[in-house]
């Protein structure tokens, strides 16, 4: 079973992809499964973004109802 990579890791692992493909010395068809791969680590990271977006969001929400909890109880 494959260790899930953190955000960092996977910009890391992203970025050597562009790199990589920057250099151009693939050929066509190693371009291309790169490519895909990087594709897919971009849809992981934007899936991992999407998480925590939604985190942040439950503990504003959460700050501000008691805020304004605490508001009304003076």
């Amino acid at each position: 079973m494959m260790k899930e990579l953190s955000f960092e890791e996977n910009i890391e692992k992203l970025n050597k992809i562009v790199e990589t493909l920057e250099k151009g010395n693939l050929s066509l068809n190693d371009s291309f499964e790169l490519f895909k791969e990087g594709i897919e680590i971009s849809k992981i990271l934007e899936n991992m973004l999407n998480e925590m977006e939604g985190k942040i969001t439950i503990l504003v929400n959460q700050e501000e109802i008691e805020f304004h909890e605490e508001e009304n109880d003076v």
